[in-house]
């Protein structure tokens, strides 16, 4: 569920892209009127206010804001601004220039395969590149297999398991692994690259069943790094991908310093899926709400713009 909180009775996209040109004209901008705006209007609602100002004004929008807005602000409303595929688009192109493989990963692995198809062809459109062939030099051995494989592989999305099948690749996970000395990673990167969350879910419990002893802490022991992080995301995902991403951000948040580029990525592209779900897992974790940890890590119009998107405070 979404924490956007939209007005019953929003203005126009014309009203809307004329009270943001407002915003910027004089000395500074007025951002608690772009924030006002801005967080309280859906994808649909933002592509039409983008259309508005470029044929009043005769200029992009996210050129304008550019302009106006700085640091983590800009770069929060500006991937605000896009709509959830070419978002995610973004991020990844973003995450592998700067070499940022965890940020890659975490996007390819908890998205459904529907919406890599999406985030696909717009990466093509955008950038002019496959993102098969721009994920092949940045990536190496089983990580790279993997993440090559579950962009490619189609894979079913309802909720119907196979329970006998379950326990066969749970059987097969455990040969795979815990069994022999050494690790057969091509059996892990077959089935959960193959296999739906729902199955994989399945598995997960037919795993512990049959071996008194979780999958994810087979995945722990038996593999590493990247590929060890791709393993458990999905996992993670097909289990409760709300909890998930509340680990995500009580890491980036944690310790000195905040992960902002981490907190912008996650509030950004879930706002408008499930963050009422990770906000309930995250207090039910961390006993702490959400918008408190995120009040206590940021501070100014940043923060007013992220407290805007997770809504309110309970």
């Amino acid at each position: 569920m979404t924490t956007l909180s939209i007005p019953p009775y929003p203005p126009s996209p014309r009203d809307d892209a004329t009270q943001l040109y407002r915003a910027f004209k004089g000395f500074g901008c007025d951002t608690a009127t772009v924030i006002n705006i801005l967080a309280h209007r859906d994808a649909t609602q933002r592509t039409h206010i983008q259309y508005e100002y470029k044929i009043m004004y005769s200029e992009e929008l996210t050129k304008r804001l550019a302009k106006e807005l700085s640091g983590k602000l800009e770069q929060a409303i500006l991937l605000w601004l896009q709509d959830p595929a070419g978002r995610d688009a973004e991020v990844l192109r973003q995450a592998l220039i700067r070499n940022d493989l965890s940020a890659a990963t975490e996007v390819i692995c908890s998205r459904t395969p529907s919406q890599i198809q999406i985030i696909k062809q717009i990466y093509y459109t955008k950038f002019g590149s496959y993102l098969e062939h721009d994920l092949e030099p940045s990536t190496s051995g089983d990580h790279k297999k993997l993440l090559l494989a579950y962009v490619s592989i189609p894979r079913y999305e309802g909720l119907e398991v196979d329970r006998a099948m379950a326990e066969v690749d749970a059987k097969a996970l455990y040969k795979a692994g815990e069994k022999r000395m050494g690790t057969d990673e091509n059996t892990f990167i077959r089935i959960f690259s193959e296999r739906s969350r729902a199955h994989l879910a399945a598995v997960i419990s037919s795993y512990h069943g049959m071996h008194h002893k979780s999958l994810k802490k087979a995945v722990k022991s038996e593999t590493s790094d990247l590929f060890r992080y791709a393993l458990l995301t999905i996992l993670a995902c097909a289990e409760n991908p709300g909890r998930y991403f509340a680990k995500v951000l009580r890491k980036a948040m944690k310790g000195l310093g905040t992960d902002d580029t981490t907190l912008i990525r996650v509030i950004v592209t879930r706002t408008e899926l499930d963050m009422q779900y990770i906000k309930a897992e995250y207090h039910k974790k961390y006993k702490k709400t959400l918008n408190d940890a995120v009040h206590s890590e940021t501070s100014g119009d940043y923060r007013a713009f992220l407290l805007a998107l997770l809504g309110p405070n309970h």
